[in-house]
């Protein structure tokens, strides 16, 4: 019994350390203006990320961070740490809406803050000033991955043409970040979409006056199926909301 129990003791902490992350260190600043506005757009294809439903909370990650795009959507709890001159308590939590180039012509400790392998959050302005102080510039910062809290479903935005589907997808729950999608039209079976950019989505098949189905899997492996979630009269340029991580 002894045995028995070291075993399940050893297992579920294996477990709990697979899907909990610790704190881990890293940089902060900030962009886009007191008002975000220089935030809007980005290397994830959000957009306007106020009627995305991401408003002010957000950072373009490092390369380090980035994932070549995976990241996006992904969040994060971040505190300012170990600088009392410049740091505020409590902690942000934040989507990955853009990427934070390199800056090669710069050494990494003055002014390259993005070049890998740093690992490198650029906060938008008003939330960077809820855990640190303006003029500071650039601040360490503690981070980890928390599960991200969405409002309704995941949303499917149409766009292309005929043999050329280009579905962003947002709104996304758990753990953010999208891994693989499949899309499924009333007279097909399932095919997978490959990532063109960001959390842009690309099919080559000819969908158009079917209704539409969608799979999303996530980077922790968990999938949803929205199954019929847009109509068969639907046309290029049209947002749909599906189902949502729980």
């Amino acid at each position: 019994m002894a045995i028995v129990t070291l075993f399940l003791v050893g297992f579920l902490s294996l477990v709990s350390s697979a899907h909990c992350q610790g704190w881990i260190n890293a940089h902060a600043t900030f962009y886009g203006g007191g008002d975000a506005s220089g935030t809007m757009g980005g290397a994830c294809g959000y957009g306007n990320l106020y009627s995305q439903g991401y408003g002010t909370n957000t950072a373009a990650l490092s390369t380090a961070l980035f994932n070549s795009g995976l990241s996006c959507g992904s969040c994060y709890e971040i505190r300012c740490a170990n600088d009392p001159k410049w740091c505020l308590p409590g902690s942000i939590v934040v989507t990955a809406t853009n990427f934070c180039p390199p800056n090669n012509a710069l050494p990494n400790n003055a002014g390259g803050w993005c070049n890998p392998p740093l690992q490198h959050f650029d906060l938008s302005q008003p939330v960077f000033q809820r855990i640190a102080h303006y003029r500071a510039g650039i601040v360490p910062v503690s981070y980890r991955r928390v599960p991200c809290r969405r409002s309704g479903g995941i949303r499917f935005t149409i766009n292309g043409h005929s043999y050329f589907n280009l579905v962003l997808i947002t709104n996304v729950g758990g753990a953010g970040d999208v891994h693989a999608v499949a899309i499924k039209g009333s007279r097909t079976g399932w095919q997978s979409m490959s990532r063109n950019w960001g959390q842009n989505w690309q099919s080559n098949n000819y969908v158009n006056g079917q209704s539409l189905s969608f799979k999303v899997t996530t980077s922790d492996g968990r999938s949803v199926v929205s199954n019929n979630c847009v109509h068969a009269g639907w046309s290029f340029g049209q947002t749909f909301t599906g189902a949502q991580f729980h």
